[in-house]
C-alpha cells in the first residue's frame, strides 16, 4: 500500500514537525488537536518554520505555498481519520493517554489504516493492544525537530507485519526520512542513550559541578552536540523528560530515577521554553 493521505494527531511541537515531514512527502496531511485554540496554534507554528525556512533560503516561496495547501487542521478526529491510509498519533508521553488515542483511531479509521505512534520511550506492543489491529501498529520516532532532523527510529511491535514495516519505510524515505528499526523496548535506542545522559547534566547542575551555561558549553564545543542537555531539555520540555525518565525507571529500574532538580522544576512549573522558563529564562 502506498501512503497517499496522513492524519496527524496533536499540533504540539512535535506534532506539527511530523505535519510539514509529511506535506515535504507529497502527502494530504490532516491535523487534529482537541481545540480550536490548540488548532490555531499548531497552525501558527507550521507557518512560522515554513516562513522562517524560506527566509533562510532553505524553501522558495512556491514550495512554502505548495507544503501550506496539503495541510488541513481541524478538531474533527472521526474525517480526519477515516480519510487516511496513515494515523500517527503525536499526543502527550503518557501511556493511558495514548492507548485511549489509539482506541479511538482503530474505531474511526478503516481496517487497512496503518497505526503509529511517536512515543519516545513507551512500549508499541502496549499501545498497539489497545485496537483491534496490532499488527498494523508500530513506532516512528522523530527527532526533534522533525521537519530537519534526517533520522526517524521505527520500533517494530511483536506482531508488527512485515507489509506494514515496508510500508512506513518507503513512506519515510518519500518523506526524506533515514531510518533505524529497533526493538520494542523503553526508550528504544536513542532515547536510552540521550535521556540519561541529560538526565546526568541535571545531577551535575544540581551538586553544583559547573552553571548551566559551563555544562552545555562543554557538550556543544567539547562533543560537538548542536544544542546542550540542559537548553534540548528546555526546548522539548522539562515535564516530557520527567515523563520519559520514570518510565525508565519504572521498566529498567532505579539506575534511571529522575535527578530531584528536574522534579522540582517541574512541579514549580518551569518546564523549559513552553512556559518561559526552564533552566533557562526566556520570558525576555
Amino acid at each position: 500500500m502506498e501512503i497517499k493521505k496522513v492524519c496527524v494527531i496533536g499540533m504540539g511541537t512535535m506534532g506539527s514537525q511530523i505535519g510539514i515531514v509529511c506535506a515535504k512527502g507529497g502527502c494530504e496531511t490532516a491535523m487534529v488537536d482537541t481545540s480550536s485554540a490548540l488548532v490555531e496554534r499548531g497552525m501558527k507554528n507550521i507557518q512560522a518554520f515554513l516562513k522562517g525556512q524560506e527566509k533562510k533560503g532553505k524553501i522558495d516561496q512556491e514550495t512554502r505555498e505548495k507544503l501550506l495547501s496539503l495541510i488541513t487542521a481541524g478538531t474533527d478526529i472521526s474525517d480526519a481519520v477515516y480519510n487516511a491510509d496513515l494515523v500517527i498519533e503525536a499526543v502527550f508521553e503518557d501511556i493511558e493517554v495514548k492507548k485511549e488515542t489509539f482506541k479511538k483511531m482503530d474505531e474511526a479509521s478503516r481496517k487497512d489504516t496503518i497505526l503509529a505512534s511517536n512515543t519516545s520511550t513507551l512500549w508499541i506492543a502496549e499501545i498497539g493492544a489497545a485496537t483491534n489491529r496490532p499488527e498494523k501498529c508500530i513506532g516512528t520516532h522523530f527527532l526533534i525537530p522533525a521537519a530537519l532532523t534526517p533520522l526517524v527510529e521505527v520500533v517494530r511491535g511483536p506482531v508488527t507485519s512485515d507489509d506494514t514495516h515496508k510500508t512506513i519505510i518507503d513512506f519515510l524515505g518519500k518523506c526524506g526520512k533515514e531510518t533505524v528499526t529497533v526493538a520494542d523496548s523503553p526508550g528504544f535506542v536513542i532515547n536510552r542513550l540521550y535521556l540519561p545522559m541529560i538526565n546526568e547534566a541535571f545531577f551535575a547542575l544540581e551538586t553544583g559541578l559547573a552553571s548551566a551555561e559551563e555544562i552545555d558549553r562543554s557538550c556543544t564545543k567539547g562533543l560537538g552536540y548542536p544544542l546542550g542537555p540542559l537548553a534540548a531539555a528546555d526546548a522539548f520540555g522539562l515535564d516530557i523528560l520527567l515523563a520519559c525518565m520514570k518510565t525508565f525507571q519504572r521498566e529498567l529500574g532505579d539506575k534511571y530515577r529522575p535527578c530531584p532538580l528536574v522534579v522540582k522544576l517541574v512541579k514549580a512549573g518551569h518546564l523549559g521554553r513552553k512556559t518561559g522558563r526552564g533552566v533557562y529564562d526566556y520570558s525576555k
